[in-house]
This record gives C-alpha cells, structure tokens and sequence, in this order.
C-alpha cells in the first residue's frame, strides 16, 4: 500500500543571517543572535555555537560534546543544508517520500525560550522567526505547513502572537512544555490564550528538548548528554498532560487539539494506567471540579502523540488510547534520529495492519493540524 506520508514534525535549520534580517534592528544591536567559534586543546576549530548576546543557547554544550557533535554532524551535512531553505526542504521530502510536513524550529526553541532574555526580547524573536517561516514555507504552502512559533514569557503577549499567527493562515502552533518564568500550562493567566486557541481552532504541538536554558527537568540534577537526552524529552511532555489535566484546562476546552511530539509512546499505557487506577480515585474531591472522567479519557478526546519506527508496546498504545491519535514524525534533519525513507518505516511496525498504518502515515496528520478538505485537492509535485 502507498501513502500520501505526512511528516508530522519535521525541522528547519535557521540560517544565522535571519536574525539580522528580521528582528528589528533597535533590538538586534542590542541583543544579537550569532556564532561563536571555539577551539579544543589541540587548537582544532570545533563547530560554532549559537549565541544570544553573551549567553550560549544550548545548556551545558561542553568542548567534549562539540567534538563528538563534529563527527556526527558530518553524517547530516547535506540534510542540514537543504533545511535551510523551502526548497532545499522539499528536494529531502522528495527522496524520502514525504508528501507532506509540518514545519518546526530548530534552534529558535532555545533563543526563544531563553531564561536570561528579557520578556520584549523573547517576543521579538518569535515574531522574527515567523516572519521568515512564512516567507520559508511559501515556496509551496500546499506541502510546507508552518507552525507558528509562540513565546510564553507574557501570557498577555502570548495572545497578540496568537492573532498574528492566526493573520498568517496558520493551524497550529509549538509551545515548550516546561515551566517559564515560574508558570506551568495550568496557570490561570493562561486562561485568556486558551480562549482564543479554541475559538480560532488552534493545534497545539508540545515539543521540548534537552540542553533548555530555563527549568527543566534533568537540568537540575544532570549535565551530561545521555542524561538529558534521556530525562527532558519524555518527563516534560508527561508533566505537560499533567498540568493541562489538573489545572482542569481539558475539562474547560474540550475541543482544544494537543499534540505530544518527540517523547515516544511507548509510556502512555502505564502512565494512563497510573492515572486512572492509582491517581485519579485517591482523594476524589480535591480534583472532582477539573476531572470529571477518567485521565484517560480525556487523552482519547483531544490528544495525539508521536511514535518512534522501532519502539516497543505500541499494541497496547493503540489498545488504550486508538490508531486513530498516532503521528509518524521524522524530525529530520537532527541526527539523533534514525532517517528512514518512508518506504522503510512499515517494516519497522510489522505489529500494525495497513488501515493501522494508513491512520499513522496519513489520516490522523489531517485531523489534528486541521486540514482534511486542502489535503484532499493538494498537488504534491
């Protein structure tokens, strides 16, 4: 069986140069994004890292992980590359077969979030960026979905981006999962951003990663690669539903569309198991106003998520929460992430049955980034 495979997170690499290009110049001057360039012992050129003003944005990025980086990175030179640009994009979607993608930020998470930037700053550059992903994505709009990036520093702020987004055309935007500037998902100051998502049929895309510049967990406790590889991505996204779940934001917003991306899957069905067995009857009245049904109910109403080619349970996933709420997701061009050509990738989920895969590769994309009759009639060519 073939498939109109849509990507549903897939990366740019943002050039350095757009910055200059798009933020306003009052504010560049003053608080530039740039590269850096570094030297090991040897006095051997080690890849350039990403400044804003005199901080790095990516935590803990030691001279032995930029030589070990160096190395890998040379496997996805030409990947890299052709992110940069809405054409080099489609010329990779080509060779693997991608009919589709939504497009996601790269290093923009970590200037954009940044725990050391003033909150007009971090405003700044999320527009900035937006801006050139509208002018990146409509090289061929129909196949490059943009997702507007949205900084949490201000939640009155966080509104007037949404409407710009909104201004763009655009469905769905990112948002990091973790705690900024001392407020989680469920805080009530978020109230007036949730309102506008759901009356304007607003995705939202959950998508963290390691190395955060702000409070994350494993930031506390580890500093090294695997460690932070291992704990930011699933624990925040799991943190993420938690917070959404008893602030009673899902209960209020029952048609708001959550997307969980970059953590796997494979931990939902204990993790919901959890909730509805062990958490959700343990003090029922100190969450009977924001749940009122099972945790997991809740994820089946409004939730997607991500899987991985290649990982485990996914049977059990698709028992507890359906086929019909699964992603597939490259997130190329980054390297710690296997490539696959999407011919590939059914063999990597032998488990599932073609109307599964059909659901995963195709289907499902549709109705979370809300798009289902433009899908119908796109050219792909």
């Amino acid at each position: 069986m073939t498939y109109k495979i849509h990507d549903s997170d897939r990366h740019v690499i943002e050039p350095i140069e757009i910055w200059e290009q798009y933020v306003e110049k009052e504010i560049f001057e003053k608080h530039p994004v740039y590269l850096k360039t570094n030297k090991n012992a040897k006095g051997e050129e080690l890849p350039a890292e990403y400044m804003i003003g005199s901080y790095p944005i990516v935590k803990y990025w030691t001279k032995s992980l930029q030589e070990e980086s160096n190395l890998i990175n040379k496997e996805t030179l030409l990947q890299r590359h052709q992110a940069k640009t809405g054409v080099g994009q489609l010329q990779s979607m080509d060779l693997t077969n991608i009919a589709i993608a939504n497009i996601f930020p790269t290093f923009a998470l970590g200037v954009i979030y940044h725990s050391e930037i003033p909150s007009y700053v971090a405003v700044a550059y999320a527009k900035a960026y937006n801006k050139w992903l509208n002018d990146y994505c409509n090289v061929n709009p129909k196949r490059l979905k943009a997702v507007g990036i949205i900084n949490r520093h201000d939640p009155y702020e966080m509104i007037v981006q949404v409407k710009e987004v909104i201004s763009y055309g655009w469905k769905t935007i990112i948002l990091r999962p973790e705690e900024i500037n001392g407020r989680t998902l469920g805080h009530k100051d978020y109230e007036g951003f949730w309102k506008i998502c759901t009356e304007n049929n607003i995705s939202i895309a959950f998508h963290g990663g390691a190395h955060f510049h702000g409070k994350s967990v494993g930031t506390d406790r580890f500093n090294d690669r695997f460690s932070l590889l291992a704990t930011t991505h699933p624990f925040e996204i799991i943190s993420a539903f938690i917070s959404l779940l008893t602030s009673g934001v899902l209960e209020r917003y029952p048609t708001l569309k959550f997307a969980f991306l970059e953590a796997g899957s494979s931990w939902l069905p204990y993790w919901l198991w959890r909730l509805d067995t062990i958490c959700y009857p343990d003090f029922p009245n100190q969450t009977k106003e924001n749940i009122k049904m099972l945790p997991s109910e809740y994820f089946k109403r409004q939730c997607w998520i991500a899987i991985e080619p290649g990982e485990p349970c996914l049977r059990e996933v698709i028992n507890i929460i359906g086929s019909n709420r699964l992603l597939f997701a490259s997130d190329f061009p980054h390297p710690d992430h296997e490539h696959l050509n999407s011919d590939d990738v059914p063999s990597k989920l032998p488990e599932l049955t073609d109307s599964e895969l059909k659901e995963i590769f195709e289907l499902n994309a549709r109705e979370f980034f809300n798009y289902e009759e433009e899908h119908e009639h796109a050219n792909y060519n």
